[in-house]
């Protein structure tokens, strides 16, 4: 019941043309800026603890106020996924250097797409879904905890044949979707626990990132094809194709783990400080610290 209600929505909103949607989403964004709620203050200390030396505190209130809105904007384009085919595509996106993806699948070996939570991640998965529809791929996502939101994200990401592999126990089935030389799309920039990470360097700030790409990439030797989604003043978003990574290989499978994902880790890190205005800023990056607080410390954000 709920599950319908929901899609209902979602499909009513994707009917909201592309561009009154986006202003719409600004003016939402808008107000939700002037309201102090956790995310939102959250959101702030994070910009002003990552970006704090390169700007003033009124610099950083103004960047905020540009996060909120364009996540309100892209609560009116994810359902314009509903809608999506290979006629209108390019009213929605415009791919660049798309030659790098395609000389990776060529290998035969399957393909990591290394990205983060910047600009509008899900419309890019469906975007490459509908361009390279010869080209199968997969994405390794978390649930979401309000079960019938997440069935309809899974949807929506399953819509043009993408397999969901859930990230709790996932890697055989990657190594499947490798095997039949699928894409498969990793959001490197959330947080794990110690034992399932490292700690790299990531805005200036220690974090601890899952390893699990730079295990798999070093043992399949699939590369590893960085691409991130921006939007453009047309209200389009150009997908940004990067060549692939060169890994590092020395022999010590500990120190080329780290020093992988530090390398992926840099990447997004790039992309972030050029586009922080289309950063996720509200996900508690930082939560896993690489000590035992004191019992009197401040929680992690």
């Amino acid at each position: 019941m709920i599950y319908r209600l929901i899609r209902t929505i979602v499909l009513m909103l994707s009917f909201i043309p592309l561009r009154v949607g986006q202003f719409l989403g600004k003016m939402l964004g808008t107000i939700f800026a002037l309201i102090p709620i956790e995310r939102t203050t959250l959101s702030l200390e994070h910009i002003q603890k990552s970006l704090g030396n390169s700007m003033s505190v009124v610099q950083a209130k103004r960047l905020n106020r540009k996060v909120i809105r364009h996540f309100a904007q892209m609560f009116f384009e994810v359902p314009h996924i509903m809608r999506l085919n290979s006629k209108n595509l390019s009213k929605y996106v415009v791919f660049d250097r798309e030659e790098n993806l395609l000389q990776a699948f060529e290998k035969g070996k399957g393909d990591f797409l290394l990205t983060g939570h910047l600009g509008n991640w899900e419309l890019m998965s469906a975007s490459l879904a509908v361009r390279f529809n010869d080209m199968a791929g997969a994405v390794v996502a978390r649930p979401i905890d309000f079960k019938p939101l997440d069935e309809l994200v899974n949807d929506l990401r399953s819509r043009f044949g993408t397999e969901i592999i859930m990230k709790r126990k996932g890697m055989r089935r990657v190594l499947g979707a490798l095997r039949e030389n699928k894409g498969v799309g990793i959001l490197l920039d959330q947080n794990v626990d110690w034992y399932d990470g490292v700690f790299v360097k990531f805005l200036g700030r220690w974090a601890c990132t899952n390893k699990g790409l730079a295990l798999l990439a070093m043992r399949t030797k699939a590369p590893v094809i960085p691409i991130f989604p921006v939007r453009q003043k047309d209200g389009r978003y150009r997908i940004f194709i990067e060549p692939e990574v060169e890994l590092i290989k020395t022999g010590d499978k500990t120190k080329d783990v780290e020093e992988n994902t530090a390398r992926f880790t840099n990447i997004i890190d790039r992309q972030v400080r050029t586009h922080p205005d289309q950063y996720f800023w509200f996900h508690r990056r930082w939560k896993t610290k690489p000590y035992c607080p004191l019992p009197n410390e401040p929680s992690a954000t």
